[in-house]
């Protein structure tokens, strides 16, 4: 997804507002997420998202989102923003993060969603840690306890 930063998406510094990025990448993963699941789709979590580069008013902003792993009924997809200022030829990546969706079906109850098949070694990087977020985010939320959290424990293991 490309998108024009114009006055109205910027804050009093001329910089790309935090909502509005936000926002991008919330269309972006959900089409992704959409596209794999051949379904409707709700962001059921955000990820840290960082800004570690401010993005200025008439930059161009490339959003790219990938599922990474999907799950029964949901899918994790990671999201790289890019920036670029066109007259300089500079290009700088300003956020990265992962959303996850879950598959609605047409009564608004969560469907199971295809396996993904990773087929590159940064696809199958992403594959196999995306358990360990998976399993961070839950236990977050309070829905996972940390001693059930084996993957993650597997990290702390000697």
């Amino acid at each position: 997804m490309t998108e024009l930063v114009l006055p109205n998406d910027t804050n009093p510094l001329h910089n790309l507002m935090g909502g509005k990025m936000m926002h991008w990448m919330d269309i972006v993963s959900a089409i992704s997420a959409q596209k794999h699941s051949n379904s409707v789709v709700v962001t059921a979590s955000v990820d840290n998202v960082s800004f570690s580069s401010p993005i200025k008013l008439g930059n161009v902003v490339t959003l790219t989102a990938k599922v990474t792993r999907s799950f029964s009924t949901s899918m994790e997809v990671h999201i790289e923003v890019w920036a670029e200022d066109i007259p300089s030829g500079t290009k700088i990546k300003s956020n990265e993060a992962f959303f996850t969706f879950v598959a609605m079906d047409g009564n608004g109850n969560p469907k199971r969603v295809p396996e993904l098949v990773p087929e590159t070694e940064n696809e199958k990087n992403f594959y196999e840690s995306a358990m360990r977020r998976r399993e961070l985010r839950l236990v977050l939320a309070g829905r996972l306890k940390a001693q059930d959290a084996t993957e993650l424990r597997s990290l702390f293991k000697e």
